[in-house]
């Protein structure tokens, strides 16, 4: 396996395998990881933003619906969505629950892509 990481993708990936987790989060130098459901207002009233972030940041962005990961979303102990998890060179870095500011988030991963 290279080391060379993938370039971001400037939309959201949605998670469409748990296997796939481990793999994504590595695979980019820095990963947002927001843990949603799509009953969530918050989570709803965030979108914008995240979509946002994928276009416009160095970083890629990782949607996990809670719903339909229970055990991911268990694995990494979210408890209250969203759940936004930074990962810099696959590990995590950075945790925030709940609503986020778009200037936040971007400078929160700026620090990782710089």
């Amino acid at each position: 396996m290279s080391s060379q990481t993938d370039v971001a993708p400037a939309e959201p990936i949605h998670l469409t395998d748990a296997d796939e987790y481990a793999d994504i989060v590595s695979r980019y130098d820095a990963v947002l990881v927001d843990f949603y459901a799509d009953w969530c207002g918050p989570c709803q009233m965030m979108e914008p933003t995240i979509e946002a972030l994928a276009e416009d940041t160095a970083a890629a962005v990782l949607k996990v619906d809670v719903d339909q990961f229970q055990g991911v979303a268990s694995q990494h102990d979210v408890q209250g969505i969203p759940t936004l998890l930074v990962y810099a060179d696959g590990e995590q870095a950075e945790r925030m629950v709940g609503a986020q500011t778009g200037d936040t988030l971007e400078t929160t991963i700026t620090g990782y892509t710089a």
